[in-house]
């Protein structure tokens, strides 16, 4: 199958992948969050994502304040890595929903452009 046949808005929209990591308790959080700001949809279905569990690991330097765990010493915590599709028009606001809808200081994400 060649890609020039597929004529889906699923294919050829251009949008980004955004990942972030979150611990479980404000994964609803984050979600709904980037959802109501345009991110998550694919065709005809909204609130698309993708989730798996993962440890994060981080030390906060003198100064830094983190929601968990304590600063000068390195911390490991049960993490969830969050997937999903932004529009490109929306990729501002989304990040900026993201930010505002996470629990910790320094946020850890990526905002991928796909092909």
């Amino acid at each position: 199958m060649h890609l020039h046949h597929l004529h889906h808005p699923n294919v050829t929209e251009r949008r980004h992948k955004l990942v972030w990591f979150v611990p479980e308790d404000a994964l609803d959080a984050t979600r709904e969050a980037v959802f109501a700001a345009g991110a998550g949809v694919i065709g005809n279905y909204e609130r698309c994502s993708w989730y798996t569990a993962g440890t994060g690991t981080f030390l906060g330097q003198e100064g830094a304040e983190p929601s968990i765990g304590e600063a000068g010493r390195e911390q490991r915590t049960p993490e969830l890595r969050v997937e999903t599709v932004v529009p490109l028009d929306r990729a501002e606001a989304v990040v900026a929903a993201l930010l505002a809808a996470h629990p910790y200081e320094e946020v850890a994400y990526d905002l991928y452009l796909l092909a």
